[in-house]
């Protein structure tokens, strides 16, 4: 396996570094449009893991948004799996190149959508990786796999879905994600600071779109954002989160192979966030038309520019990379199960995952949200090049049997595993 990494950002940087531990591929080029940031990355993994770990990573410059240079740098390094890892608005272009090349392609967000013209808050427009799954005929034709939100979530969300339908009901009521954590970032000073610890590009879009809500005999819907609050209890000390509805690809994927009656996602974002994205939107900051301002251009020519304003929030917030030793706290990811079990009876359960920043950071040197997000398509790449996992097409992470998955994330460092164990809590099924 040859894989091209693009993308040298949180996700992929903690990518590389997590794959450096394993020996299931033969190269990984580190790709990003800012060369020196991918070249930080392997410098990272050789000073960590020595010479001879960063002696299968090469760093390159890339241009994401131009499908023919993903192509050329496929042919270029003989590429098998190529895995992005940047922004979602990069999909199409990634896709593409992918596609053209040959060569086999993962990502952990989806095609982006479209809200409804008239009717956002109620149905569906272009719906998360509605794109991409149009072109599935091509990627079957030729006999290559399109791996879909394959991250956290989605990725191991949907992972845990199905096996929950496989191993734990005979027939589900809800698949619902809840995503939470009792993470804090602090300045020198110690004072609590606004710091999402995911781009805030990818969360602005995903929050404040409409989200989407799968019923079986409604199919998909929408409603308006942060609707329908709820507190939900996560484990491991982190406690009761209100969470909302959010716009994911979960809700998108998982009624494409597993049989529920509802699918939902709920973000623990908490009311400082809200707020926060209330406000980006009500000023006209979330959007991603450029706007023409005063300024300089890069020869320091002065006179208008154009910009987006949300890549001005973006630039104007720290970079997620580099918030891990300000951060404390875990974050949890998992999936909630309401139904029948398989002896008959009402069942309900919490499958998880909880990530410590401590231990992230001491570990590899990344803050956990991101280096949770980017354990799992390290897994997916790993089981797909020992053929565990065989596919072509454009396929979600529930397409593939989920035991050996969970079963290689949970198997000891020692014995060849992730290390990381998982949890499945029972609840009291609601009267």
């Amino acid at each position: 396996m040859r894989i091209l990494l693009v993308g040298a950002g949180g996700v992929g940087d903690a990518i590389a570094k997590i794959a450096a531990r394993r020996n299931f591929y033969e190269l990984i080029v580190v790709s990003d449009f800012d060369e020196a940031r991918a070249e930080r990355t392997v410098a990272a993994v050789a000073a960590r893991q020595g010479a001879e770990a960063a002696g299968r990573f090469l760093a390159e410059q890339i241009d994401a948004s131009d499908p023919y240079a993903v192509e050329s740098l496929v042919r270029e390094h003989r590429i098998t799996h190529v895995m992005n890892a940047v922004e979602p608005k990069f999909v199409p272009t990634i896709f593409a190149g992918a596609l053209a090349a040959g060569a086999n392609y993962l990502d952990m967000a989806m095609s982006l959508s479209e809200p409804h013209p008239t009717d956002p808050h109620n149905q569906t427009g272009v719906k998360l990786g509605d794109d991409q799954f149009a072109q599935a005929p091509d990627w079957q034709k030729q006999g290559q796999l399109a791996l879909v939100g394959m991250g956290v979530e989605p990725g191991l969300s949907d992972v845990f879905a199905r096996y929950a339908s496989d191993h734990l009901f005979s027939e589900i009521d809800e698949l619902g994600t809840r995503d939470g954590a009792n993470l804090v970032v602090r300045d020198e000073e110690g004072n609590e600071i606004f710091a999402p610890s995911f781009s805030i590009w990818t969360t602005i879009e995903e929050c404040l779109n409409p989200p989407v809500i799968w019923q079986k005999e409604e199919g998909w819907f929408t409603t308006p954002p942060f609707s329908e609050p709820e507190v939900f209890v996560f484990p491991e000390g982190i406690g009761p989160v209100e969470c909302v509805n959010v716009e994911h690809e979960e809700v998108l994927l998982m009624p494409r192979w597993l049989d529920a009656k509802r699918v939902t996602f709920k973000y623990g974002l908490g009311a400082e966030f809200i707020g926060v994205l209330k406000t980006l939107h009500l000023l006209g900051l979330d959007s991603t038309v450029p706007l023409r301002v005063r300024g300089a251009d890069a020869a320091g020519i002065r006179g208008p520019v154009e910009v987006a304003p949300r890549d001005v929030v973006a630039a104007a917030l720290p970079d997620p990379a580099s918030i891990g030793p300000q951060m404390t706290g875990k974050t949890c990811a998992g999936v909630w199960v309401t139904g029948t079990g398989t002896d008959g009876a009402p069942r309900e359960v919490y499958l998880y995952h909880v990530s410590d920043n401590e231990w992230t950071m001491r570990e590899y040197d990344a803050q956990c949200v991101v280096w949770q997000t980017a354990m799992n398509p390290v897994i997916a790449l790993e089981l797909l090049a020992t053929g565990v996992w065989q596919g072509s097409g454009v396929l979600g992470p529930e397409a593939f049997d989920a035991a050996p998955f969970l079963e290689l994330m949970a198997r000891p460092l020692e014995q060849g595993g992730y290390g990381q164990s998982w949890g499945l809590e029972e609840r009291t099924p609601a009267v």
